[in-house]
């Protein structure tokens, strides 16, 4: 099978052809904002960090702006400085260098002020997404997707409905020799061992232990005992009782398919098939978004793309809602957008679990 998407210089399969601007630190967002506003294939990669860290939170800081610049969905990047931060623009910028697509660095403080760091942005992002608009969409390998999965408001249709017909077609794009991302380290705890039994080998299990373990720590280190903090209030409000219920249901989007790989935040993966990436609970955007719960839909439609509630109500199987759900995920690769996409919906919230200096 094949999608209609983007190959990128280093041989990257995208689905979308963005210009991203990206602040290096909090101080520049609001200027990258103004680059970025109001133009048609320019997308502004929220941060509110990148100052005052040092060791492991600013190594992951700069590791993950630097995956989003080098993702295959972004043809060009520019980086906006402010002139004083830890992690600079041109470190940054350099990081993005190696995929080969064109890269610029601006900084506040040496562009003569905000007003005029704007008006120099906006000029080289309009060349940007002139350059961008003159490259095309070809067939492509649906082996070559990689889709990342994730809990948004999980109720009772969760796990009974949404999540097993996703694991369809999780498995569906597995078949095809695709790549499956099981996120959310959190909503795995009560069902880790399900996830254990899965691995290709005793050392990936053990690595799926290892990063509940890790979470479980650090919850009980601020006090806090995870096992009894979750579900949610949203969660008990939709009729989860447990968190080893909420986690049960959570693993059915990851379908039957081996466990190749565990990997950590940020990080890409090397192995196709289901890989499992140690992340937190964080709910991102754009996505497919899915749910089981007819009332939802209805009260929703601007924000959800499908309804498999006719699951519950003996209308279709999880089966063919996945047939369903797997056919959107190659339209969306193909270039369909989205309502997160149509609402101008992009949040985004950095990993942080380290004091700033």
């Amino acid at each position: 099978m094949t999608f209609q998407g983007y190959r990128r210089q280093n041989g990257g399969a995208g689905t979308r052809n963005h210009v991203l601007v990206i602040p290096s630190v909090g101080c520049s967002q609001g200027v990258a904002q103004a680059i970025a506003r109001g133009r048609k294939g320019v997308v502004c990669l929220a941060n509110i960090l990148g100052c005052g860290q040092v060791g492991p939170d600013r190594a992951l800081v700069k590791k993950t702006l630097a995956g989003f610049g080098v993702h295959p969905n972004v043809y060009a990047v520019l980086i906006v400085g402010n002139g004083c931060e830890h992690l600079t623009a041109e470190e940054l910028a350099q990081a993005i260098v190696p995929s080969g697509k064109r890269v610029e660095a601006l900084v506040v403080q040496t562009a003569g002020g905000s007003k005029k760091t704007a008006l120099l942005g906006r000029k080289i992002v309009r060349e940007m997404v002139e350059a961008a608009s003159r490259v095309s969409r070809e067939p492509l390998p649906v082996a070559e997707l990689i889709l990342g999965t994730e809990c948004g408001g999980s109720d009772y249709s969760s796990g009974l409905a949404s999540n097993p017909a996703l694991g369809h077609a999780s498995d569906l794009l597995v078949r095809e020799g695709g790549t499956i991302i099981l996120s959310e380290t959190p909503e795995l705890i009560g069902a880790e061992h399900l996830v254990e039994a899965r691995a290709r080998t005793p050392d990936i299990g053990r690595k799926v232990l290892d990063t509940v373990a890790w979470w479980e720590k650090k919850a009980m280190e601020s006090g806090q005992d995870v096992r009894e903090a979750n579900p949610s209030p949203g969660n008990i409000a939709g009729g989860i009782t447990t968190l080893e219920e909420k986690s049960l249901g959570c693993i059915y989007k990851a379908g039957t398919a081996p466990l190749e790989e565990v990997i950590s935040y940020a990080s890409s993966p090397s192995r196709r098939g289901l890989v499992y990436m140690d992340t937190p609970a964080h709910d991102i955007a754009p996505v497919i978004k899915i749910t089981a719960n007819r009332e939802t839909y209805l009260a929703m439609r601007d924000d959800m793309d499908l309804d498999v509630s006719g699951i519950l109500r003996g209308a279709e199987t999880a089966a063919s809602a996945g047939n369903r759900i797997f056919s959107e995920i190659v339209s969306v690769a193909s270039g369909k957008l989205t309502k997160a996409e149509r609402n101008g919906q992009a949040d985004f919230c950095m990993f942080k679990v380290h004091i700033n200096i």
